[in-house]
């Protein structure tokens, strides 16, 4: 019979797991799509937000011709930065009906109008697919999609590590130690547990102000309270066990006996719960979005998407609300499958 490590046995477990094996790939897919956004995005300007009124809402598959001027001036940025945040255009877009071209330059017709323009000078005409269709603003809706994942992971990463240093730091004090620091340490966490965690993120974003980076802090700020709860019972059980009670024998010091020996015992539980908080990080950020004090516009943000289309629901372009509303029932549902298979993974008894 072969033996390893548990996080070896953990490993295979989940890779036995169809659902929340699929999951993890679906969630590393995200992941370098959200990276390179801008790359594979069509409209690679900043946050994806080229618009233009007269294209709204147009149906998925839509082809446009662009007429494409060189601009006067424009500004050179870093290579990474172009790279990961896009950057403006170095021609103006005009989209045409139809044009011609003769010895003194281009007569066209602008997009659904009736009145001819003409230009002398360097141009280009392009076609553009908008192949999920533009929004109620004319941008390109699938770029929009792509750039706006980076917003549901970022939060969901940077929210989940606020809460695990939190939530660990003060469940390993309070769990070892116990006492009067575990009494002042549960009466402070059941006082945060027992305020509504949508109240209370509203109420922290509105302390902090409407912004990208105040999200993070809001809901980062409101997820310890279980990670806490959840270490500290694993640490009263371990801080029983024979290898605990040898190594205060030795004389060790309280930290090394608690980072070395208690914490990589209680990671199991811990990766757990942080899979099932990054799906609830996601949900409260739309959800904020959606409330119009999350991420701001022009920021693409799935939750405020769904927020400019909503009263697209009852007309025959519902799928402007939809799209957004699926991607992140998909992101929240692949990691509470990878929270399950977790779970079961790290599960003992098995």
């Amino acid at each position: 019979m072969k033996t390893g490590s548990l996080n070896t046995l953990a490993w295979q477990r989940i890779k036995n797991n169809k659902l929340a094996f699929l999951s993890l790939c679906y969630i590393v897919l995200l992941v370098c799509v959200a990276i390179f956004a801008v790359l594979i995005s069509p409209d690679s300007s900043p946050n994806a937000n080229e618009m233009h009124i007269e294209l709204a809402t147009q149906k998925p598959l839509t082809r446009v011709l662009f007429l494409e001027i060189p601009k006067q001036e424009i500004v050179e940025i870093s290579f990474l930065k172009k790279i990961f945040f896009g950057r403006e255009s170095k021609v103006k877009r005009i989209p045409i009906e139809s044009y011609t071209k003769d010895q003194n330059g281009l007569e066209y017709y602008a997009y659904k109008s009736k009145v001819k323009h003409s230009i002398i000078g360097e141009y280009t005409i392009k076609e553009q697919i908008f192949f999920l269709g533009t929004d109620k603003y004319g941008r390109d809706l699938i770029s929009r999609i792509l750039i706006g994942s980076r917003i549901s992971l970022s939060v969901g990463f940077i929210a989940v590590f606020i809460s695990l240093i939190i939530g660990i730091t003060l469940g390993l004090i309070s769990g070892y130690f116990r006492g009067r620091t575990d009494d002042m340490i549960m009466w402070f966490v059941n006082v945060i547990w027992s305020i509504p965690t949508l109240l209370m993120v509203i109420a922290i974003t509105l302390a902090l102000g409407k912004g990208f980076w105040q999200v993070f802090v809001a809901v980062g700020l409101t997820m310890w309270v279980e990670v806490a709860r959840i270490v500290r019972g694993q640490v009263i059980a371990i801080r029983e066990l024979e290898y605990i009670e040898a190594g205060k024998a030795l004389a060790y010091n309280s930290s090394r006996i608690i980072f070395k020996h208690i914490l990589p015992n209680v990671l199991g539980p811990v990766m757990v719960i942080s899979a099932a908080n990054f799906a609830a990080a996601i949900l409260i950020e739309s959800g904020l979005s959606f409330l119009g004090i999350g991420a701001q516009p022009p920021i693409a943000s799935w939750g405020g998407m769904i927020k400019d289309h909503y009263a697209y629901i009852i007309m025959d372009k519902a799928y402007l609300a939809i799209i957004p509303g699926f991607a992140i029932m998909s992101l929240v549902l692949a990691f509470m499958l990878l929270g399950n298979g977790l779970r079961d993974a790290f599960d003992v008894k098995n």
